[in-house]
């Protein structure tokens, strides 16, 4: 054995060593605190998740998941999921850097998810409700056939039941990897929501952060009362893009709810705490 070759074997056996000490070390001393990625202020998670994933510093909203967000709006034990039977195929065989169907099994993995969206029934300060959650953390929360089926079938539920339908929306957009069977489902959610503005059911829309593309340009802006969580991007087109387009630099608050407030786009801006009550108080006036 050379010299140099004695001198590699001991830089591998000390990299493997310290991999060692740090995995022993996470594993017995979870990480308690973390940064604010707004304001850079150290915070117990604890504190954080009691402040439900709000900074209690400088207020920033935390993007949360579906799950998290129907234990937070609706009351315990009420929620009941519908159509989780409904799972995603893989219709063109598509493949990208990977293939769609392990994109599809990576997603369910991280999540615990079938789909990109959780539909159901539940009730909010008591008053029942049909609602569409999306999961931003499944593929970027993108629409594809599954997701436009499932929407599409809660809204159907809220018409034979005459209950209010919710839509929370978190999403980049059509999932690219379905082509044009995913752009189907803008027209296709779209219809369902004209449905119900016939029939008089109330349809309110939660935008999210973030919420874009063809999620906007769909069902998630055509509710009769579109509500927007505090500091949520909201648009079609990215900022970039837009400003590579016009040429132009835009505001530093384009995009944002306060924005789309501002400009009439929406009707409420609401903090994450607030957002139960806002709800209620809603369901509660169009129950009379």
């Amino acid at each position: 054995m050379s010299i140099q070759e004695w001198f590699d074997k001991r830089k591998e056996a000390q990299i493997e060593r310290r991999a060692k000490d740090i995995k022993g070390v996470d594993a017995d001393m979870p990480e308690l605190w973390t940064k604010c990625v707004h304001c850079d202020t150290q915070l117990l998670k604890t504190e954080l998740e009691e402040n439900m994933m709000v900074c209690p510093h400088c207020d920033y909203h935390y993007r949360i998941n579906a799950k998290k967000r129907i234990s937070q709006l609706f009351d315990e034990g009420t929620f009941e999921e519908l159509f989780k039977n409904i799972l995603p195929t893989d219709p063109l065989d598509f493949v990208d850097t990977e293939s769609y169907a392990d994109r599809l099994k990576k997603a369910h993995e991280k999540t615990g998810l079938d789909e990109a969206v959780i539909t159901g029934i539940g009730e909010i300060k008591g008053y029942k409700v049909c609602a569409a959650i999306m999961d931003f953390d499944y593929m970027g929360g993108s629409m594809g056939s599954v997701v436009g089926e499932k929407v599409t079938r809660i809204m159907e539920k809220a018409l034979e039941l005459k209950l209010p339908m919710l839509a929370v929306t978190s999403s980049g957009g059509a999932r690219m990897q379905e082509s044009a069977l995913s752009l189907m489902q803008m027209a296709k959610t779209a219809c369902a929501a004209g449905k119900l503005d016939e029939a008089g059911i109330l349809y309110i829309n939660l935008l999210t952060e973030p919420t874009f593309g063809g999620i906007t340009a769909s069902f998630g802006t055509l509710g009769d009362i579109i509500i927007a969580e505090q500091g949520a991007r909201i648009g079609f087109a990215g900022r970039r893009v837009i400003e590579q387009t016009i040429r132009q630099k835009l505001p530093d608050d384009f995009q944002t709810a306060e924005y789309l407030l501002k400009y009439g786009q929406i009707d409420v801006v609401s903090k994450r705490k607030n957002l139960r009550k806002t709800i209620g108080n809603i369901l509660e006036i169009h129950s009379k």
